[in-house]
């Protein structure tokens, strides 16, 4: 069991794939989304201190990541795009009987947590985002110390991304068994040695530079925001702040209510390097007193 105390099961949704998903607790639905190329088992230390705070906890495998079904990359990119990952997290919520939740999201699973918010706004909601800003944004204010501090966006959008990977996975991933735990660490070590997996978990990126970039456009030019209450963390010694200055200033104009802010004193992977400060600050959020 990769989060103790949570049952574990394999979800199959109307839209044709399988989630594995990890639930523990009763109260308010919260949806955790991980990032690359973690599985759920990444919130192993934060969602059992949810639950036990009140909190109903979800936290699947993303489409492509983990053991979650990895479905063959379309050419149009729609088949790993935000939107349509999205629509698998309201299904999935749907079949677990939430008419209504919270979604938090890390990494690459903040872009499909806001594009849940955007999508589905008469069932989110609070939304937490860790470690982003919306990817239209980034990719307009990329330059030199985004391509230097970021590379990898661009690298995986290239038709060599998977044959490097695939040669050494660990070698690339190079993932910290002591500093992961050793159920998370062997549960990503499985996922990144699935050639299938590492192709899905690509199609993801490729996916961000187009499909969902001009989804984030449409929705701009018309005016679209977040109408939830949304949370904006961010981790102390990464390199967001170095890019955007402070974060939560680059999200209010995509969000009707002015977004809160926190900041994690973590690396980038923050439910493993802190989880007790993540956990207050999102228990803060979620349940406010």
């Amino acid at each position: 069991m990769t989060i103790p105390g949570f049952a574990l099961e394999h979800i199959p949704l109307p839209s044709g794939v399988t989630l594995r998903v990890a639930t523990g607790g009763e109260g308010p639905a919260v949806v955790l989304l991980h990032g690359h190329p973690r599985t759920h088992a990444t919130w192993h230390r934060v969602a059992p201190a949810l639950a036990d705070a009140g909190l109903r906890v979800v936290c699947p495998d993303l489409r492509g990541y983990g053991q979650s079904s990895a479905p063959e990359p379309s050419d149009d990119l729609h088949t790993h795009s935000d939107r349509t990952m999205a629509g698998d997290i309201a299904l999935l919520m749907t079949h677990l009987g939430h008419d209504h939740f919270s979604v938090v999201g890390h990494d690459r699973g903040s872009y499909v947590a806001y594009r849940t918010a955007l999508d589905f706004p008469e069932r989110v909601d609070r939304m937490a985002v860790l470690d982003c800003v919306p990817i239209l944004e980034a990719l307009e204010r990329a330059d030199a110390r985004f391509a230097e501090k970021w590379w990898h966006w661009f690298f995986f959008a290239s038709p060599h991304a998977e044959r490097v990977i695939c040669a050494d996975p660990l070698a690339w991933y190079q993932p910290d068994a002591q500093k992961m735990g050793q159920e998370n660490y062997q549960d990503m070590v499985a996922a990144i040695s699935d050639p299938q997996t590492v192709r899905s978990m690509i199609a993801d990126y490729r996916a961000s530079l187009h499909v969902d970039r001009d989804a984030d456009a449409r929705d701009r030019a018309r005016g679209h925001q977040i109408q939830c209450p949304t949370l904006v963390a961010w981790s102390k010694h990464d390199d967001m702040e170095d890019l955007y200055g402070n974060p939560a200033e680059v999200w209010e104009s995509w969000c009707a209510h002015r977004p809160e802010s926190a900041v994690i004193d973590s690396g980038h992977h923050m439910a493993e390097d802190n989880p007790e400060q993540l956990t207050a600050v999102l228990t803060e959020f979620f349940l406010p007193s």
